[in-house]
């Protein structure tokens, strides 16, 4: 079965967003019980669904490999 969403999706893009064609990021997009997120290059393309709290979860882990990182990228 397919559902389609009853309201449409609002994206944005990190702040953080590089590289050479200043498109290189996901988007998000946040619904009352899930966060959406895709390729910023392909808006049409496969998207994920995450629970609040898989989305919690991913956002802390990324937050520690980032201060892992020596460049900080």
């Amino acid at each position: 079965m397919i559902r389609k969403p009853s309201a449409e999706l609002v994206w944005f893009k990190s702040s953080y967003s590089d590289g050479p064609d200043g498109n290189s990021c996901i988007e998000v997009a946040i619904a009352p019980h899930t966060i959406h997120v895709r390729d910023s290059k392909q808006d049409h393309g496969p998207r994920l669904a995450l629970s609040l709290t898989a989305w919690a979860g991913f956002v802390s882990g990324a937050a520690k490999l980032a201060q892992l990182e020596p460049s900080g990228h």
